[in-house]
Formats: C-alpha cells, sequence, structure tokens
C-alpha cells in the first residue's frame, strides 16, 4: 500500500504581496535580534569573568528590546515618509507583531541564563547554549529564506553556504566592534 501523501505547501506565487512581505519582514527582525543578541552573548563570554546570570541575562533582554524598539521606529519613520502618514491600526498592529515576534529569540538563551541562575550550570555554559542556540536560529533563518526560491537545489546550497559565509563575516565584525 502506498502513504498517503502529505498536501504540498502552496506555491509561493499564490501568496498575496502583502503575505510576501509580511514574511520577509519577520524574517529580516529576527535576523536583526539573532545577530544583535549574538554578538552581546560573545561579548560576555570574552569578558565572564565574575559575570552573573542576572547581569547576562539583563544585558541581553535590553539589548533585545533595544534593537526591536529600533527597529519598530525606523518601520515608523519609513511610513510617515513614504507614505506621508501614521499607519492605520491594523498596519500599526502588523509592524508591532512583527517587531515584537522577533524576542522569540531570547527564548533559549534566557532559559539557559535561568538555569545558570538557578545553579545548575555556569554562566559560560548558559552563554554557550546561547550561541549554539542563536546559530542554529540563523541557519534555520536562512534555510527558510531560501526553501522556497525556484532555485535549483544545487543552487539553494550555494546560496546557504554564501549565507553562511556573510554571517561569519557579521559575527566577526560584531566582535572586532565589542571585542
Amino acid at each position: 500500500m502506498s502513504q498517503p501523501r502529505r498536501p504540498a505547501r502552496p506555491a509561493l506565487s499564490t501568496n498575496s504581496e502583502g503575505d510576501k512581505e509580511e514574511f520577509a519582514e519577520r524574517l529580516r527582525e529576527r535576523v536583526y535580534v539573532t545577530f544583535a543578541t549574538l554578538a552581546v552573548i560573545l561579548t560576555l563570554l570574552a569578558h565572564a569573568h565574575g559575570l552573573t546570570a542576572g547581569v547576562a541575562a539583563g544585558s541581553l533582554t535590553i539589548t533585545a528590546v533595544g534593537t526591536v524598539a529600533a527597529a519598530w521606529l525606523a518601520e515608523l519613520i519609513a511610513h510617515l515618509a513614504a507614505h506621508g502618514g501614521f499607519p492605520d491600526r491594523n498596519h500599526l498592529g502588523a509592524m508591532t507583531r512583527t517587531s515584537g515576534g522577533a524576542l522569540a529569540t531570547l527564548v533559549i538563551p534566557l532559559l539557559a541564563l535561568l538555569a545558570a541562575g538557578l545553579g545548575w550550570w555556569e554562566v559560560t555554559t548558559a552563554l554557550r547554549v546561547g550561541v549554539g542556540a542563536l546559530i542554529v536560529s540563523l541557519v534555520l533563518i536562512a534555510w527558510l529564506g531560501v526553501r522556497r526560491s525556484a532555485l535549483p537545489w544545487p543552487a539553494r546550497i550555494l546560496a546557504l553556504g554564501v549565507l553562511a559565509a556573510l554571517a561569519v563575516g557579521v559575527v566577526a565584525l560584531k566582535l572586532l566592534a565589542h571585542g
């Protein structure tokens, strides 16, 4: 007997332009917050002597919330400039959901720091877990960025490799800035 087929994902072309743009905005926000959080964790790791889990969690939270607030404000300013007025209630809600949703990036690093705060781990272990979680997050975001493209598979793999190399470059620049 044959296995029942899973329903195929709808073709990218069937999504409305608004849906495509909202998806792109959600991914973009997560990338920004992930890189900002990753830079802070790597900096904290480099200066971890005497660091408490609470201080580390506070730094991560402030960085992520600040990044989200800056992105939201940038979107508001861009909307004012492009449309000559404030966004309507629906667009404002979508902007807020998109920006706020990027804070999900913090969940695993903060849970790891909570474990360190409870004495289950060292703070450096928690920070390393956070780095790993954020790297996995970036890989998944990159995959989401290329999985529905019209590129053939070899080009998709090449695109993921290029994105990975660029991500390493961004992290290296952030480390130079905060190192």
